[in-house]
C-alpha cells in the first residue's frame, strides 16, 4: 500500500524537557525518549522534512534558579545547557534508529553541536536530516517557546506542532479544573487575550505576524505526531 500523503512538508516540532522524564522526577527516562524518536522517525520516513526544539525543564529551569535568588542570565544559561544535554539524548536516541541528525546549538558547544546557520540548516532539512535545534536563541529571558516559533520561521516551517500532556487548548488546565473545555480551534489573540498559557506571548506574536498556525496535542499518546502531520483531526489548532 503506498503510504498516507503528509499534510505538511516541513514542520517544526515543539517538545518540553519534561516530554523527556517519563516516570522519572529528574533527568532523561531512555526507554520513553527512545519511543518519541520512533514517533518522530515514522514521520520522517513519510518523507516529511523534520526541525525539532528541545526545552531543558526536565533538568534545569531558570525561573526555578532565580527564585532561589540566582541572577537571571545565569540561571538562564543554566537553562540553555540543559537543552544542550536534552539534544544529545534525543540525537542518541534517533541515531540509533537509522536517522541522520544535526544537532544545532545556539550557543558556541563546538564539542557537541553545530552553530546555528540558517542556510547550512535548510541544506541540512534538505538533505532528509532531522535538525535538533538547543540552547533556545541563544539568549537570557527568551524561552524555548520562542526559539521555536523563530527557528520554525527561519527555516520557513508550515506548522508548529507543540507536544504537551494534554489533548490541546482549554479553557482552564484540565488537570486541576475537570470542567475546562477543549477548543478545536482557537485564533492567536484569543490565545492572549485569555492568557491561556499554550505559549509564551512573544512567540504567539511572532506567529500571529507571520500566520504559522500552531498544532497544540497530546504526546503520550503513541502516533499523535503522525496524525498531525497527517492533517487528522486532533488537538486544538491556534490560527
Amino acid at each position: 500500500m503506498p503510504s498516507p500523503k503528509p499534510a505538511y512538508t516541513r514542520i517544526l516540532l515543539k517538545l518540553s524537557g519534561e516530554s523527556l522524564l517519563g516516570k522519572l522526577q529528574y533527568g532523561i527516562d531512555y526507554k520513553t525518549t527512545a519511543a518519541i524518536a520512533r514517533e518522530i522517525k515514522d514521520v520522517h520516513d513519510l518523507g516529511v522534512q523534520i526541525g525539532i526544539v528541545i526545552g531543558g525543564g526536565n533538568i534545569f529551569r531558570g525561573y526555578r534558579g532565580t527564585e532561589e535568588g540566582m541572577d537571571r542570565v545565569s540561571a538562564d544559561q543554566m537553562g540553555l545547557l540543559a537543552t544542550v544535554i536534552n539534544g544529545i539524548a534525543l540525537q542518541d536516541a534517533l541515531e540509533k534508529l537509522g536517522a541522520i541528525t544535526r544537532h544545532i546549538s545556539a550557543i558556541e558547544v563546538k564539542a557537541v553541536a553545530e552553530p546555528f546557520i540558517r542556510r547550512r540548516v535548510v541544506r541540512h532539512l534538505e538533505k532528509g536530516r532531522i535538525v535538533i535545534f538547543s540552547a533556545g536563541t541563544g539568549n537570557p529571558y527568551f524561552t524555548t517557546d520562542t526559539a521555536a516559533a523563530l527557528r520554525a520561521l527561519e527555516i520557513k516551517a508550515q506548522v508548529i506542532l507543540k507536544a504537551t500532556k494534554v489533548e490541546g487548548v482549554y479553557t482552564a488546565d484540565p488537570l486541576k479544573d475537570k470542567a475546562a473545555k477543549k477548543f478545536h480551534t482557537i485564533r492567536y489573540m484569543d490565545v492572549i487575550k485569555r492568557g491561556l498559557g499554550v505559549m509564551d506571548t512573544t512567540a504567539i506574536s511572532l506567529c500571529k505576524e507571520n500566520n504559522l498556525p500552531i498544532i497544540v496535542f497530546n504526546l503520550k499518546k503513541q502516533g499523535n505526531i503522525k496524525r498531525a502531520v497527517l492533517g487528522e483531526d486532533i488537538g486544538t489548532k491556534v490560527y
